[in-house]
């Protein structure tokens, strides 16, 4: 960092609904936010940095900086799919005006942003599922390997497993519940429109399906109760094996949060701590650590700095 010049942090989270940017300063006032479409590696290289370069753009326009101040800038970026094969370099050779860039994955940024740096981990229950953390020096990971073969305790999940037994109970192999009953009439009580769907059906799809089983489920549907409750013990069970790994504390994230945390186990639900703050600011965190390892690094008179992973 050059000495006496006020310097600047940017965080970037790029997932696959949505990306979000913020600036601030050096003491965490924030000057300026950006929104942009979805940013993911899945999309192509090319359209992951277009929609990162929308998001933060619009955060320089708001906070009003000029090309010395963007040159002064240090920005982390959590982004989905960064562990594809070849995505980090190809995107490491993308030219830039910031002072430097750092990336992570979205999953590691929404961990860090979670416990503001320290050790900790997080178990995200949305469209998929994945358990995620640090601890002294260590990067944990536990399930997260793409839906169906994975991802236990997900919106998808979720939806699969009510589709399963709408068909059973449709053979008469079950009984009928209201809930089974919707989802029969979402296909025309039709097993082989549930067939056509199913051939182009996507984890999203599937999850699309996760409010209407968790409402019959809260309502005491019972076919409803049993998917839920399977899909919590799963997600109690992400919780248990991150503290075994030694997270000294887990956070649990994600659309389905919210609504799946009565149904958790009552020793996983009073462990679990609310966030201290969203992905944004772990990408935000991980520009802070950068620099400050940088600038360590240049006092040492060391000329290689080690990527933050």
């Amino acid at each position: 960092m050059t000495a006496g010049a006020e310097h600047y942090f940017l965080g970037v989270d790029g997932g696959g609904t949505g990306c979000r940017a913020r600036i601030e300063d050096g003491s965490g006032a924030v000057l300026g936010q950006g929104l942009s479409g979805p940013a993911t590696t899945r999309l192509g290289i090319e359209e992951a940095w277009a929609s990162i370069s929308r998001a933060f753009k619009a955060a320089l326009d708001e906070a009003g900086l000029g090309p010395d101040e963007v040159a002064r800038t240090h920005v982390g970026i959590g982004l989905a799919g960064i562990g594809r094969k070849g995505a980090l370099e190809a995107l490491q050779a993308i030219p830039h005006p910031f002072a430097a860039i750092d990336f992570t994955s979205d999953g590691m940024g929404a961990c860090l942003g979670a416990h503001s740096g320290r050790d900790g981990a997080i178990v995200i229950a949305g469209t998929g599922s994945i358990g995620l953390g640090f601890v002294e020096g260590r990067s944990l990971r536990v399930g997260g390997y793409g839906f169906p073969i994975s991802d236990e305790g997900s919106g998808a999940d979720l939806g699969l497993k009510a589709v399963q037994l709408a068909l059973r109970a449709n053979d008469g192999r079950l009984e009928k519940t209201a809930l089974l009953t919707e989802i029969m009439q979402r296909f025309q009580n039709d097993p082989m429109e549930a067939v056509a769907w199913m051939d182009r059906a996507t984890a999203t799809d599937y999850a699309a399906l996760a409010p209407m089983v968790m409402r019959h489920a809260d309502q005491g549907d019972s076919a409803g109760r049993r998917v839920v409750q399977s899909a919590a013990e799963q997600i109690d069970t992400l919780v248990r094996t991150l503290f075994d790994l030694g997270a000294p504390r887990v956070t649990l994230l994600g659309g389905l949060s919210t609504p799946l945390e009565p149904w958790l186990a009552p020793d996983v639900r009073r462990r679990l701590k609310p966030a201290d703050g969203d992905a944004v600011s772990g990408a935000i965190i991980l520009a802070r650590k950068a620099a400050q390892a940088r600038r360590s690094a240049d006092f040492r008179g060391v000329k290689n700095l080690p990527q933050l992973e």
